[in-house]
């Protein structure tokens, strides 16, 4: 037996619309294919691609999706919001002088929101690179799995029938019967 995967996959070539995309079978020879699987496992195996297609939470973290980032991000910003409200009631408690028009408060404010910033960026890089390293971890996980084993098996004769194998069993004394009768005609010939 040989085995048919390649580097094509354990998925082969024929894609079950009945072209034929790539399996050369050798005169003399059959296509088998062997069940790896249960099919409950053959069912977890199909389920799993489903992490690593284009529209998974995993792939679109990989990408960048604004969408996705902007929710994973709303409970920051709603933080975010009630620290910008706790610096404002700081320096509001300072008096009339104008504290929330100062300087001070200002610096306040845009390191607050520097700091922010710097934190959320860092945070979806980290995403992103995690998200990425582990696309690439499940896809070849999945791509090295072998649900089913092809393999090439050679044809068997074909069955003679019953008259054949008479005939062919039978051959040898026929022959035989044969070259008697004849030396048994040339004899009464000769006489």
């Amino acid at each position: 037996m040989t085995s048919l995967t390649g580097s094509r996959g354990p998925t082969g070539g024929n894609q079950g619309n009945g072209r034929r995309t790539g399996d050369v079978v050798p005169t003399g020879f059959n296509l088998g294919q062997l069940q790896q699987f249960t099919p409950e496992q053959q069912n977890l195996f199909g389920d799993l691609f489903s992490h690593v297609g284009q529209d998974s939470y995993t792939s679109r973290l990989a990408r960048g999706d604004q969408d996705l980032f902007n929710e994973i991000e709303a409970p920051a910003f709603r933080q975010f919001s009630g620290i910008q409200s706790g610096i404002a009631s700081r320096f509001s408690g300072m008096g009339s002088f104008g504290a929330r028009n100062s300087s001070g408060f200002q610096n306040t404010q845009t390191a607050a929101g520097a700091n922010f910033a710097q934190d959320l960026q860092a945070n979806r890089q980290g995403l992103q690179r995690q998200a990425i390293k582990d696309l690439m971890g499940m896809s070849e996980m999945l791509l090295n799995q072998r649900p089913q084993e092809r393999f090439l098996e050679e044809k068997q004769p074909k069955k003679r029938s019953f008259l054949q194998e008479f005939l062919l069993a039978s051959a040898p004394g026929l022959v035989e019967a044969g070259v008697d009768l004849g030396k048994a005609g040339i004899q009464a010939l000769g006489a």
